[in-house]
């Protein structure tokens, strides 16, 4: 059981205990009564242990020594990881059910979610099924006699079941190579489960399309690809539980360098090796296929790569381009002389009529839902602002608008979480947002415009690692902008940025397009994720966190090399100055503040700050 309340009288109760000592997958099980809800104190099982003074746990290794000592006048016993076998090449595992889904599955689920597989059918089916405990510990844990693993079982074996025949080929083949080339190289350290977790991985994030029978080779050769880099890596991650190493135990790292240049010989000879195994006579079948070189892939992979980067290219554009048209309706609904909610709901019910139109629904749902995010953004505002905490449905209204881009609306969300004082959760949206926002995120904005930033190399080096995978999920990080009506959403120094003319001959200087978005605070989405976690790492009081934030804001948007991909160079470095200023450096601050506005000297709500920080020295 996860929780005390599973507990039933007459049953045998295993209580699952997991911190930041136990390994990921890995769990305790601890003696619960049967009689009373109350921890067992009393070694009256051979397979109890004692871990301290007080907890008493079930032993997996004591539980795999009973079933062998059981089964030991009924022929040979093969013990294998968790296995405690009397069948000649069969696994048995004995294992315990754990009652409830758990965090590692639904975050899994979640992750999933909106990719063309696993089919959503599946997801659905996982949601409800049930997970296992298996007698095996950790190897570097000092509880591995004492650790029990999870097991989804299960899910793997639906994911396999949803494989179609290509797919399944392509594993056969894998396996092939696992046992006939791998073997030569690593011994029996490449498994089965390996080969399982790679497929995973590739057909994820390879488009249906590829998977043909003609295109055999090619995919083995993503597969192997995708092997590639997690040798590169150093870490195969397992594909359900979040934070397993399946390297870990099994492959060494002079294992994994020796295999990795095996793996690189085999892709630049075009998998030649393949033609000479002799399991199955898998040589003579793919020669009997018609297949004898398969030279062409890399020409194929390339003319894919490029026919991506100027689909990418075109996406970033057009995205470019919504931006624009949704600030402008923003702008025109911020009209102080009208109910500004009441004009965003008319343009929704707007954008719901065009999206009937097939030619336009696809346009009309993308404003829909940043509509109705700023809608539900301001609304939060306006009960911060009234000290009105009871708004937990509008908490729950931004999961509808969670997916317009990699983090945005994300941001805000952990930023309301932020100023309403809910900062576990907001610590949560943010570490979501981190792992989303990886290398190849591009950052896009309605109004600025940087100086080779729609290259088609730029693009093209954006889907690089996803061409040599044959992958392709392009994904795009859009500016977070505040409005004055989401001024109670946003930290108070972003405020400054909503009044960032310090004269109304600044605001006299502003181009047309600039007076679409200056009253209103924008930042680039990774700045102000550091900068929030930073404030809520505070906040809780987790100082080595919070100092860890603040290290990687400076770093990133001190870095030149960041220079093209960021749009709002100068609120970037006055979130800095903040930091600075918070951790009481007020020259430090000042540096930073001054920098900013060698970008932009006016219309710079750095003005502001160089101000303060000047009379808090002073004084």
């Amino acid at each position: 059981m996860t929780d005390w309340r599973d507990w039933e009288a007459g049953m045998g109760n295993l209580l699952m205990l997991h911190d930041y000592t136990t390994p990921p997958q890995q769990y305790l099980l601890q003696v619960i009564r049967g009689d009373t809800p109350e921890p067992e104190t009393r070694l009256c099982d051979d397979r109890y242990v004692r871990k301290d003074s007080v907890t008493v746990l079930f032993s997996s290794e004591q539980w795999k020594k009973e079933t062998e000592y059981i089964h030991k006048d009924q022929g040979e016993i093969t013990k294998q990881g968790p296995s405690v076998s009397i069948i000649p090449n069969w696994d048995i595992v004995n294992a315990f059910h754990v009652c409830q889904p758990l965090p590692e599955i639904q975050h899994w689920i979640e992750r999933c979610r909106g990719r063309h597989w696993p089919p959503a059918q599946l997801l659905e089916a996982a949601w409800v099924a049930p997970s296992f405990l298996v007698p095996v510990g950790h190897h570097d844990s000092d509880f591995k006699r004492e650790e029990w693993r999870l097991s989804p079982n299960l899910i793997e074996r639906m994911l396999m079941f949803s494989f179609n025949m290509i797919q399944i080929k392509c594993f056969i083949v894998l396996k092939l190579i696992k046992q006939s080339l791998f073997k030569k190289m690593v011994g029996e350290c490449i498994t089965s489960f390996h080969c399982k977790t790679v497929m995973f991985y590739t057909i994820e994030r390879t488009h249906p399309s590829l998977w043909m029978e003609d295109n055999l080779m090619f995919l083995i050769l993503l597969c192997l690809q995708v092997l590639r880099k997690w040798l590169r890596l150093g870490s195969l991650p397992h594909y359900i539980i979040k934070g397993v190493n399946l390297f870990d135990g099994k492959l060494s790292v002079v294992q994994q360098r020796r295999l990795l240049q095996y793996v690189n010989f085999l892709i630049k000879n075009n998998l030649q090796d393949l033609f000479y195994i002799n399991i199955d006579k898998l040589g003579y079948r793919l020669q009997g296929c018609g297949i004898r070189h398969i030279g062409q892939a890399g020409g194929v992979l390339r003319r894919i790569c490029v026919n991506k980067s100027i689909s990418l290219m075109l996406t970033f554009e057009r995205l470019e381009r919504f931006l624009i048209h949704l600030k402008i309706n923003t702008y025109n609904v911020q009209n102080p002389n009208a109910f500004t909610e009441q004009n965003i709901n008319s343009k929704l019910r707007t954008c719901f009529e065009h999206s009937r139109n097939p030619q336009l629904k696809k346009v009309a749902l993308e404003f829909i839902n940043h509509l109705y995010a700023l809608r539900n953004s301001m609304q939060s505002s306006k009960c911060l602002r009234l000290r009105n905490h009871v708004f937990s449905v509008l908490i729950r209204r931004f999961k509808y608008s969670l997916n317009t881009d990699v983090a945005s609306n994300r941001l805000k969300l952990a930023s309301v979480l932020y100023c309403c004082g809910h900062l576990q959760a907001a610590v949560r949206v943010l570490e979501d947002v981190e792992r989303s926002y990886h290398s190849k995120v591009k950052a896009v904005c309605g109004f600025r415009v940087i100086e080779g930033d729609r290259d088609l190399h730029v693009f093209a080096n954006i889907i690089s690692d996803n061409c040599d995978n044959g992958l392709y999920e392009p994904q795009f990080a859009f500016c977070v902008k505040f409005v004055r009506e989401e001024a109670y959403c946003a930290p108070y120094i972003l405020w400054f940025e909503m009044n960032r003319n310090m004269t109304e001959e600044e605001v006299a200087q502003r181009h047309y397009s600039d007076k679409h978005w200056m009253d209103s605070a924008e930042v680039d989405a990774l700045p102000f994720l550091y900068y929030l976690q930073y404030l809520t790492y505070g906040g809780l009081g987790e100082r080595d966190k919070q100092l860890h934030a603040f290290g990687i804001l400076e770093s990133y948007t001190c870095d030149l090399r960041n220079k093209i991909i960021m749009f709002h160079d100068e609120t970037a470095l006055n979130l800095l100055g903040h930091c600075y200023e918070m951790e009481g450096d007020y020259e430090g601050a000042l540096d930073y503040y001054e920098e900013s506005l060698s970008f932009y000297d006016t219309n710079n709500a750095a003005n502001w700050h160089v101000q303060r920080v000047q009379r808090l020295i002073s004084t």
